[in-house]
This record gives C-alpha cells, sequence and structure tokens, in this order.
C-alpha cells in the first residue's frame, strides 16, 4: 500500500475543516448531520472521521483553526479588521467564520463539557488582542488615559456585539462608519 504524503494528509484535512465550516455554519452543530458534512466536504464519513475522532473533535478543531485565523489577523491588522472582515460577507454568505463563532457562543452558553474544553483554546483571540494593543500603545498611536485591559474588553464586546447583529440578520450595509468610531475611539488623537 502506498504511503501518503504529509502533504496531501493536511490538504485532506484542509478540505474536511472548510466543507464542515460551511456545513456548520448554515446548520448548526446539531444540524451538521454526518451525511451533511460527507456532502460539504465531498468525502466519505470514513474519511472524515479518519482525520478526525468524532463531530465534537471535528467542531473544535475547525474553531480553533478560526480562533487561530483570528488571531493572526488581530496581530497583524488589529480587532477591528477581524469586524470588517465579519461585514466583508453578504447576507446569504457571512465571512466564513461568523457561522463557527455563532455556534462556539451558542455552546459555550448551553453546554458545560464544550465550555471546559473550549477555555484552554479562547484566549487566542483576547492575547492576540491585548499584544497589538500594547504594541499600537508603544507606536504612539494608542490612547494612554484607559488601560489596555479595558480597550481589549471594549473592543471585544463591540466584536461580540457586531456578531449578535449578524446572526439577528439584521442590516449590515451601513456598520463601516460605526467600525471607523469604534476605530477611532481606541486612538490617541496627536494634539491630546
Amino acid at each position: 500500500m502506498p504511503r501518503v504524503s504529509q502533504d496531501h494528509l493536511e490538504a485532506r484535512r484542509r478540505q474536511i475543516l472548510d466543507g464542515a465550516r460551511l456545513c456548520f455554519g448554515r446548520f448548526g452543530y446539531e444540524g451538521a448531520t454526518v451525511r451533511r458534512l460527507e456532502e460539504a466536504t465531498g468525502l466519505s464519513r470514513g474519511a472524515i472521521f479518519h482525520h478526525f475522532r468524532d463531530k465534537e473533535s471535528l467542531f473544535l478543531a475547525l474553531a480553533e483553526d478560526d480562533a487561530a485565523r483570528m488571531a493572526d489577523v488581530v496581530a497583524e491588522q488589529g480587532l477591528v479588521q477581524v469586524m470588517r472582515d465579519l461585514l466583508a460577507g453578504d447576507s446569504e454568505h457571512p465571512a466564513d467564520w461568523l457561522g463557527t463563532r455563532l455556534e462556539v457562543s451558542r455552546r459555550l452558553r448551553t453546554d458545560p463539557e464544550f465550555r471546559g474544553r473550549w477555555a484552554e483554546h479562547s484566549q487566542q483571540l483576547t492575547v492576540a488582542t491585548r499584544n497589538r494593543l500594547e504594541w499600537q500603545r508603544r507606536s504612539g498611536n494608542l490612547r494612554d488615559d484607559i488601560g489596555v485591559g479595558v480597550l481589549a474588553e471594549y473592543l471585544q464586546l463591540v466584536l461580540e456585539g457586531l456578531v449578535s447583529h449578524l446572526a439577528m440578520g439584521l442590516p449590515a450595509d451601513d456598520l463601516e462608519p460605526v467600525l471607523d468610531v469604534v476605530e477611532d475611539s481606541v486612538r490617541r488623537h496627536r494634539g491630546d
């Protein structure tokens, strides 16, 4: 039997995560049946669960992957850019990590076991946000009358509010100026 390359395994894993992201985003955790996951990924259940122990492990891996991608955006461009990326999708196809974010939020509220498993992974975005704010402060671009911890909490609350807004299907067409205000509210203004 020929050996499968590591690149092939990684490509297959990525294919599963990409399909699962769409499936969980469209149908939610409970509605993402194995059959729907097979359809979304284009792979058999055997292929899917060769890479992931079960549906829970697949969802957690997807949530971790999305959290890492969001943290990368925060490190490079800040948390407001994550919010802008969420707005970049339309109501039919929101940014690909919105569905996962919504499911994580719902499961944190309703599933104590998931909350425990997720706790160790949930700090990525917080750490990336604080690090970015610290860097902005050292660069002289961040207001210095409010602590970095408070500013990080503020931005994360705005993110959660935006996620809720999008989850309710409310219009997002004119939220870019709102994000401009949010971004401006944490900046240090020359002459301050």
